[in-house]
């Protein structure tokens, strides 16, 4: 037991470069005492003690705004960072080494009593505000971007922007890491990829001869400078 403590304590160090001694994360962390809380809730659940698994679940929200069901599987070496909102649906199932951040949500579509809520592999990054629904799977080391709503099982190591969820391609390894805030995202690259196509149309108009005139009605240009200069900066989308 108290080797899995010291665990949970030194991926608190590994997970967090604001973590600066053993006598802060042991009093200053909620998203390590939900775990530690949520240890001692799985204990009686899976003996059949249900209310005070629940109780217990309910005090560790009060404690830490964290609400994990003593139901739900967590593996070892798991960090929920700040975790003000964080929700841990019944079946949900939480791999090794998983990093999660605020205001995640690993929910729950039926009202039968089954299988209802996602199973995240090893190493997955889970960014905040994110939303896991249904009995779906995500593969070891996939990064889920912040704000995601995430409804479809997605490989290994993939990479998942927007809302629905989309998999992005990207070429990585399989690394622990925390920077999940620079990830693609296919909607800018399409919209990038259809004002390119329409600087090219328009360049073979000029070329043809055909009086820039048609495409001034009503400011077209103007606006068209005014919306991609929006776009660059990061707005609109």
């Amino acid at each position: 037991m108290f080797d899995g403590l010291k665990e949970d304590i030194k991926t608190v160090f590994c997970r967090d470069p604001a973590a600066r001694n053993k006598v802060e994360v042991i009093l200053c962390y909620p998203g390590l005492h939900a775990i530690w809380l949520h240890r001692l809730a799985s204990w009686f659940w899976i003996r059949n003690h249900l209310l005070m698994g629940r109780f217990i679940s309910a005090i560790n929200r009060l404690l830490t705004g964290i609400e994990i069901h003593p139901g739900a599987t967590i593996g070892r070496r798991v960090f929920i960072d700040h975790g003000m909102g964080v929700v841990v649906g019944e079946t949900a199932e939480v791999g090794d080494d998983v990093l999660i951040y605020q205001g995640v949500v690993l929910g729950g579509t039926s009202l039968e009593k089954k299988k209802r809520h996602p199973t995240i592999g090893n190493g997955v990054v889970i960014g905040s505000g994110a939303k896991v629904i249904g009995d779906i799977e995500i593969g070891d080391c996939s990064k889920i971007g912040a704000g995601s709503v995430v409804l479809k099982s997605a490989p290994p190591s993939s990479t998942i922007v927007g809302i629905p969820g989309r998999i992005v391609p990207e070429k990585r390894k399989c690394a622990i890491d925390l920077d999940h805030g620079k990830l693609p995202d296919p909607v800018a690259e399409v919209i990038n990829l259809l004002m390119q196509r329409q600087d090219e149309l328009e360049r073979q108009i000029n070329e043809l001869g055909i009086s820039s005139d048609v495409l001034k009605v009503n400011g077209f240009l103007t606006k068209k400078s005014e919306i991609e200069e929006i776009f660059s900066e990061g707005a609109g989308i």
